[in-house]
């Protein structure tokens, strides 16, 4: 699977649609219009329209990358772990599935797994990696959240428990019906690459995204600019 779709990407078109696509948006083109649009001229598969729409930013929304802070930033500092994003974001990783440094300085999946996400052979590695790379930085106190709607939540809140008590780390984890708005006004930093949810956000970490460069390597990160 993995094979197949990257070699369904074809990254000069998709370096050129890119370009096309910027030039639209900061002309204030309707999101979903200037992908159709960029995405019919250059005739481009499903998975290089999601690189696109999950990498590709008007200027100003780029600025979210001000928001970003360095992982030195986390010792003895509150953190909320926006979990499902993190974890499909690694797992994709994990996978060897294609993602996107995006223009606003973030690493993104393009896994679409949302709702219909469940733990899988990859899930105990990425919260393995999460929880060792936070174990090293030692943040105050940590508030792991899961969205409860997503299929065995409960599950994986049991077993990231299991993993923050046996790396140590102070904190607890909880599935809750909307974590967006727990995340949203949390006076910490908040682990995400979830677009809406940096915009609401003071400080910003991409857990997912240091992980991948620092641990896993940056081989199947593709970059558009």
């Amino acid at each position: 699977m993995e094979k197949r779709l990257h070699a369904l990407i074809d990254i000069a078109a998709l370096k050129l649609a890119a370009h096309d696509f910027r030039y639209l948006l900061n002309r204030n083109y309707p999101r979903r219009t200037a992908l159709t649009l960029v995405g019919n001229r250059y005739q481009l598969t499903v998975a290089e329209r999601d690189l696109l729409h999950r990498g590709v930013f008007a200027r100003k929304d780029s600025e979210r990358k001000n928001k970003k802070i360095p992982i030195s930033a986390l010792y003895q500092a509150p953190l909320a772990i926006d979990g499902h994003n993190v974890l499909i974001t690694l797992e994709s990783a994990l996978k060897g599935l294609p993602l996107i440094l995006a223009d606003d300085g973030f690493i993104r999946d393009i896994a679409r797994a949302g709702r219909g996400y469940a733990p899988g052979a990859f899930t105990m590695e990425a919260l393995n990696l999460i929880c060792d790379t936070l174990r090293r930085h030692r943040p105050l106190g940590i508030i792991f959240l899961l969205d409860s709607p997503v299929s065995r939540s409960g599950e994986l809140a049991a077993k990231a428990r299991r993993f923050l008590s046996e790396y140590v780390l102070k904190g607890s984890v909880q599935a809750v019906p909307v974590p967006e708005k727990i995340l949203s006004g949390f006076p910490g930093a908040v682990a995400t690459s979830d677009s809406a949810i940096i915009e609401d956000a003071a400080k910003v970490f991409d857990l997912a995204g240091h992980i991948i460069r620092y641990r896993l390597g940056s081989k199947n990160i593709i970059r558009l600019r």
